[in-house]
């Protein structure tokens, strides 16, 4: 289709969609933003009402079903200075920007979109000056909305000023891009110099936090995306939600987790879909994604199966272990408070579960004493 990437931010503009629809999705995008691009839309199979790729950018009325709300996570509570959340001692996040290469219909941000969020900061200084203060720092997530869509001089600002700041080891940057437009890798020389320069001459490493949902996003251009930026020594990972309507039965979760960890992508998280406003149709029971993802890691190579399943939970990333015919297995991976730092948690099984919030029953609980270990 060439390398001209068009965005696209109003229905009308979808020849796709017939004219009913686009008047009855407008309702949609009123509440939440919709953005494309004709790249990423000409991976849709539009004789297919149900395809995934649509399902992941092509606005649904599913979405107005009134459920969770925009910030379900409680973000805010850890935003310690315009622009920055600090919620586990070792990282800082930076939101850098409330643009993306698309916007995806399940994003847990969606709020950054909207006309009166004022989260982002676009002057990242304050940001920056926190971290400088804060040595228990060592690595910052570059995220928003999707860091890759500022001109490379605009990142280039932000990774030098990091890579001044001693205690700052390792930088990593959140962003769909090479899923829904490669091209912004494949022609610009200049972002993976700049890629290449952070690895071998500041001491420091740079990682790419992908975003592939499907297989069919893992295109050739993407994959030479890929190949292009793993040549300049940034390490690449992915992370998805489980999705339904998109990744949730077994050949696709199955066929995303090897393709990944095929091109040296290897899987690193899969969440649980966030009680986000607007998510509903997307989200699945915890208790049945249980027995997907581990149908799924009994099928494929150790570097596919290691692949963690969580949850983003206000208290921290909450793992999803397992379950037995009475109950129900979680532990915290990472803890905002200390007193949930590794804490392992047994709940009496709930089937409608989608949230941890969900679980009300706790059976047992085993908390790591950190002063005996360390």
């Amino acid at each position: 289709m060439g390398r001209k990437v068009k965005y696209i931010i109003d229905l009308k503009f979808i020849e796709q969609l017939s004219e009913e629809e686009k008047r009855e999705l407008q309702k949609v995008t009123e509440k939440f933003a919709f953005r494309t691009n004709n790249y990423y839309n000409s991976l849709i199979n539009w004789d297919d009402p149900d395809d995934p790729i649509r399902r992941i950018v092509i606005p649904t009325t599913e979405e107005l079903e009134v459920w969770g709300k925009l910030d379900a996570s409680n973000e805010s509570k850890y935003m310690k200075v315009h622009g920055l959340e600090h919620k586990y001692p070792d990282t800082a996040l930076l939101l850098v920007t409330d643009v993306c290469g698309i916007y995806c219909r399940f994003c847990f941000r969606k709020r950054l979109f909207m006309n009166d969020n004022d989260e982002v900061a676009r002057d990242v200084s304050e940001g920056l000056e926190y971290i400088r203060n804060h040595p228990e720092i060592n690595n910052v997530l570059l995220t928003g909305g999707d860091p890759l869509v500022l001109a490379t001089f605009k990142l280039e600002k932000i990774l030098k000023a990091l890579a001044e700041i001693p205690h700052v080891r390792i930088v990593r940057i959140g962003s769909k891009m090479l899923a829904v437009n490669p091209f912004r890798v494949l022609d610009d020389k200049s972002l993976l110099e700049l890629f290449e320069w952070f690895n071998t001459e500041t001491g420091k490493k740079l990682y790419l936090m992908n975003h592939f949902n499907h297989p069919r996003e893992l295109t050739d251009e993407a994959k030479k995306a890929v190949e292009l930026v793993q040549k300049t020594g940034t390490t690449l990972t992915n992370q998805t939600p489980i999705l339904k309507g998109i990744n949730d039965d077994f050949e696709t979760l199955k066929t995303l987790l090897e393709e990944l960890s095929f091109i040296g992508v290897p899987p690193y998280y899969v969440f649980q879909c966030r009680p986000t406003a607007g998510n509903k149709a997307y989200s699945t029971p915890i208790e049945e994604t249980i027995d997907l993802v581990e149908a799924v890691r009994a099928e494929v190579s150790g570097l596919a199966a290691r692949v963690r399943y969580v949850m983003s939970h206000e208290t921290g990333k909450i793992e999803i272990l397992g379950k037995t015919e009475e109950h129900v297995f979680f532990r915290y991976h990472r803890a905002a408070d200390t007193e949930n730092r590794g804490k392992f948690m047994v709940f009496k099984r709930n089937p409608e579960a989608h949230w941890f919030d969900d679980y009300t029953e706790l059976v047992d609980e085993y908390k790591v004493s950190l002063s005996e270990v360390s």
